[in-house]
């Protein structure tokens, strides 16, 4: 429940931005993996391949923020929506049919469905390594790994939660890294103007809301424009960097403008406005 509430949390704090549908759906996901920690402490889930039918439902809803996250671009950020709902289904199939089906026995999952769980997993926590959440990013990877572990590659299904303390371990993961998620960062940076406010924050606010994946992207698309029309100013991972005569700005306005275009493609502009002269990226 605690990871559902800062996941919850997060949707509000990241409003305005694609991000917003891959923290719902992280909320969906913190839900039902408390459901499923109800519904064994209530007896329902006694039988082990029922629970491991139900571990199942729980890990096709835990890998949907990352996969939600690969689509979030403009304008196809919301029919991208209905390809992770169609993902959470298709894998959570075996476990319908275990149930309905084959009664009695575990689901079961081929093994391009196990590594393909394993790599989408990697693939979520390697877009956040190169931010300041890495560490979060690393708990809740770390936590969504033990909960799945009856379905990666050379685990058994039906041993999915065959160990409570483990699984309360993942649980407790995914509740820390959640929380160390929306916590605020002490400190930001000593540089300050009006370039830096109208492009650096809000780059390294997006860079900490999407991860680096989409970040390195608008940088390559804002890079490339710079370079055509000779502004001294290049975006990097930990924000801008700038050359030339510092007294010649010219062409900041010009920059800002080209860079706010970018961005609106992954934000609105209320969420650019807010972050411009917003809280600094580290509080974001």
């Amino acid at each position: 429940m605690i990871a559902a509430l800062a996941a919850a949390l997060g949707a509000w704090r990241t409003r305005g931005s694609t991000a917003v549908p891959a923290a719902l759906w992280a909320t969906c996901g913190a839900l039902a993996v408390t459901l499923e920690a109800m519904l064994h402490a209530a007896g329902w889930l006694t039988d082990p391949a029922r629970a491991a039918s139900a571990r199942l439902c729980v890990v096709a809803l835990l890998v949907c923020p990352a996969m939600s996250v690969l689509g979030a671009k403009r304008p196809q950020h919301g029919i991208w929506q209905v390809i992770v709902a169609s993902l959470a289904v298709v894998l959570a199939m075996p476990a319908a049919s275990a149930e309905f089906v084959r009664p009695g026995s575990p689901p079961v999952l081929h093994i391009v469905v196990r590594v393909f769980l394993s790599v989408l997993a990697g693939i979520g926590w390697m877009n956040y390594v190169g931010t300041w959440r890495r560490v979060p990013a690393t708990l809740v990877t770390l936590g969504g790994l033990i909960l799945m572990r009856g379905f990666l590659p050379g685990f058994d299904a039906e041993r999915a939660g065959d160990s409570s303390w483990l699984d309360a371990s993942g649980a407790w993961l995914l509740a820390a890294g959640g929380m160390l998620a929306i916590m605020p960062r002490v400190g930001s940076s000593s540089r300050a103007d009006a370039l830096l406010e109208e492009i650096e924050r809000p780059f390294l606010c997006l860079r900490e809301t999407l991860g680096i994946a989409w970040t390195m992207r608008i940088a390559e698309r804002f890079n490339g424009l710079a370079e055509s029309r000779g502004w001294p100013c290049r975006l990097e991972a930990d924000g801008l960097e700038t050359g030339g005569d510092p007294l010649d700005r010219s062409w900041h306005r010009d920059a800002v403008r080209t860079f706010e275009s970018i961005m609106r493609r992954f934000v609105s502009l209320a969420w650019l406005t807010r972050h411009q002269r917003g809280p600094t990226p580290a509080e974001t």
